[in-house]
């Protein structure tokens, strides 16, 4: 649904006319016309009086549920880049965010994008530095201006892009309500991710997860090995049908079982395979599932 779309809807959902959707946002009722026909869209002011006025919020309002649920854009963001020309080693730390996003693209450069679509203040109240240290890129997005990270969770997307021709190790912390890899052809990445969603998409290498909250992964396509590390945590992991792989265990306590179009089954693993899922820690369980309808990997 687009915004104009959307608008529509929610407008006569509520019983309000254009006139008296015009007279509360004091602008003509033509230029509500406008809107609702696709022929223009609010500005900023206006955009945050309707999330107000109807009680949406920003980045729902401006979803496109047709191309599903990412925002058709931000309000406001901040981007720095940084030129790279051999291998390296990325160290990223990311604090609080609402979502990242990392990938790798065919560029020259390591583009930190952030963007919200409620906090105007965005280019002031976060510095992104960014050091170069012989074969190691330092990456860290500091907070200012008072800014918790709690009201970073709330409020700001960081979208990474590491040029792929110069990718090494990768090493990424970040508190966030979800993550999502993609694109990436890599010896190892680490992630210190403490989020509930993971998604794993065309990526090839080995993918060490340390996070002790109960965790969802979606692994669109296992070329490599995933290993999770945690303690007293129940976490599942979506592949694909036909996934051929092998499964394995260690630390204390820790157990895995199986799941096929979401019921227990027995294990279906394959011993000496070269893709690997490992779970590893203390008293923790994984789940590995598998929906033949594909429903399960979104």
């Amino acid at each position: 649904m687009t915004f104009a779309e959307k608008l529509k809807t929610i407008r006569r959902q509520t019983g309000v006319s254009q006139e008296q959707l015009a007279e509360k946002l004091g602008v003509s009722r033509q230029a509500v016309t406008k809107w609702e026909t696709n022929a223009g869209i609010p500005d900023i002011g206006n955009i945050m009086a309707i999330s107000a006025l109807f009680d949406i919020s920003i980045d729902e309002l401006l979803s496109n549920e047709r191309g599903g649920t990412k925002p058709v854009d931000y309000l406001f963001e901040s981007v720095t880049e940084y030129d790279i020309d051999e291998p390296k080693h990325y160290d990223m730390k990311f604090g609080g965010a609402k979502k990242l996003i990392l990938s790798g693209y065919t560029g020259e450069k390591i583009r930190v994008r952030l963007a919200s679509n409620t906090l105007s203040t965005i280019q002031n109240d976060f510095k992104v530095k960014i050091d170069d240290i012989r074969k190691r890129i330092d990456v860290d997005v500091n907070r200012r201006n008072g800014v918790s990270e709690a009201a970073a969770k709330e409020a700001v997307s960081i979208f990474v892009q590491i040029p792929s021709p110069y990718i090494g190790k990768i090493e990424c912390a970040v508190n966030a309500g979800a993550v999502e890899v993609r694109s990436l052809e890599c010896e190892q990445i680490e992630l210190d991710a403490k989020t509930p969603s993971l998604i794993l998409e065309d990526v090839i290498g080995t993918v060490e997860i340390n996070c002790n909250l109960d965790m969802e992964v979606v692994c669109r396509s296992l070329n490599g090995e995933v290993a999770i590390n945690q303690v007293s945590a129940t976490s599942k992991i979506h592949i694909p049908d036909g996934t051929i792989f092998t499964a394995v265990t260690k630390g204390i306590g820790t157990s895995i079982s199986y799941e096929m179009d979401r019921k227990q089954t027995e294990r279906f693993d394959t011993p000496d395979a070269d893709n690997r899922i490992e779970l590893n820690g203390i008293k923790s369980e994984l789940v590995i599932c598998v929906d033949k309808e594909g429903s399960s990997v979104r």
